[in-house]
C-alpha cells in the first residue's frame, strides 16, 4: 500500500495545510469504514486517494448531523450545514473551517464535484425527516433522492470518460448497486434502527407477513419466523438490483475495475450473511465476513498490480 504522504503528493497536494486537512478527513473513514478505506488504499490509482476519501468524509459527516435526533433538530442542523458549505465552496481562497476545506480543494482539482455536492444536500432533507417508510415506493423515493446522490460524490470520480457514451449505463449501474446496498444495510442494521424508533422495511412489508414494529424493537422471538420468511424477501429483492450493478467494472477505465469489481463482491457478501443470518437478525446485526473480504481484496489487489505493472 502507497504511503498516505505520497498519496497526497500523486495528487498534487504539497500545500502543508491542505495536507494536514485530508489527513484529518481520512482518521475518522478508516475508523467508520474500514473495508471501503482499505478498498480505496489498495485499489484505486493513488491520485484518486484523497479525493474519494475527502467525499466519503463530507457523506459521513453529513449524515451524522441528520442521521439521529429529534426531526426538528436533524433538519435546523442540515440547514446550517448546507448554508456553510455552499458559502465554503463559492468562496474563491480556502474556508476558514477545516471540515469543508478537502472539500472545497476536491472541487477545484475536480470542478464536476460541485453539481454532485449540490445533489447530495438537496436530497438531504429526505434523511433529515426521515422516520421509516410506509410502502416500496417510499424506499425507492429515498434511494433517488439521498443514497444514490451520495454514492455518486465517489463514483463520479471514476465515471467513464464523457466522449464514451457510457454515462447512462454507469447511473443505472450505481443505481443498482446502491438500491442493493441500502437493502443490505437496513437488514444488517435490524437491530440498531428498532431500538432507534425507525427502521428501513417499508410498513407494508412488515404487515405482509404479521409484523408489528413494536415486536421487533423488542426482539420477540415469537416473531422469528415470520421475520426469517421477510428476510428472506427483502434479500432477493437486493439480489436482484446487485444483478444490475455487475456490468459497471466493464464501463470504466481498467485502473478503476479492481476496486469496482471488490466493492460488488463486498456487498455480495453481506447479502449472503443477512440470508444466513434470517430471523436471527433480532439478536445482533451482522456484516460480511471478515476472512472471506479479506480475500476479495487479496485477490483484486493482485489484478490492479498487474495492471499497473502493464501501464509502466
Amino acid at each position: 500500500m502507497i504511503r498516505w504522504s505520497a498519496a497526497l503528493t500523486r495528487a498534487g497536494i504539497t500545500d502543508p495545510r491542505l495536507r494536514e486537512t485530508y489527513d484529518a478527513q481520512r482518521r475518522p473513514v478508516r475508523r467508520f469504514a474500514l473495508h471501503e478505506y482499505v478498498a480505496v488504499r489498495l485499489l484505486l490509482p493513488a491520485r484518486l486517494h484523497p479525493p474519494v476519501i475527502a467525499a466519503v468524509a463530507y457523506m459521513h459527516a453529513t449524515d451524522e448531523l441528520i442521521d439521529a435526533g429529534d426531526v426538528t433538530a436533524r433538519q435546523a442542523a442540515l440547514r446550517a450545514w448546507d448554508a456553510e458549505t455552499t458559502k465554503a465552496l463559492a468562496s474563491s481562497g480556502p474556508p476558514a473551517q477545516d471540515a469543508l476545506l478537502a472539500l472545497w480543494d476536491t472541487t477545484r482539482r475536480h470542478p464536476h464535484m460541485g453539481a454532485r455536492v449540490r445533489a447530495f444536500l438537496d436530497g438531504a432533507p429526505v434523511e433529515a425527516a426521515w422516520t421509516g417508510f410506509d410502502t416500496e415506493d417510499d424506499f425507492q423515493a429515498y434511494v433517488d433522492s439521498y443514497s444514490l446522490p451520495g454514492l455518486m460524490l465517489t463514483a463520479s470520480l471514476l465515471a467513464p470518460d464523457p466522449t464514451a457514451g457510457a454515462d447512462e449505463p454507469f447511473v443505472r449501474g450505481c443505481r443498482a448497486l446502491i438500491e442493493g446496498w441500502q437493502r443490505c444495510d437496513f437488514l444488517a442494521d435490524l437491530p440498531e434502527d428498532a431500538a432507534s424508533g425507525r427502521i428501513g422495511i417499508p410498513a407494508d412489508e412488515l404487515a405482509r407477513y404479521g409484523l408489528k414494529f413494536d415486536d421487533l424493537r423488542a426482539r420477540s422471538e415469537a416473531c422469528a419466523p415470520a421475520l426469517e420468511k421477510l428476510v428472506r424477501a427483502q434479500a432477493d429483492l437486493a439480489e436482484a438490483a446487485l444483478a444490475g450493478c455487475r456490468t459497471l467494472p466493464s464501463l470504466v477505465a481498467a485502473e478503476h475495475q479492481p476496486f469496482l469489481d471488490a466493492l460488488i463482491a463486498v456487498q455480495e457478501l453481506q447479502l449472503h450473511a443477512v440470508r444466513h443470518a434470517g430471523g436471527s437478525l433480532l439478536r445482533h446485526g451482522t456484516g460480511p465476513s471478515g476472512p472471506a473480504s479479506l480475500r476479495v481484496l487479496a485477490r483484486q489487489y493482485r489484478r490492479a498490480r498487474i495492471q499497473q505493472r502493464r501501464a509502466q
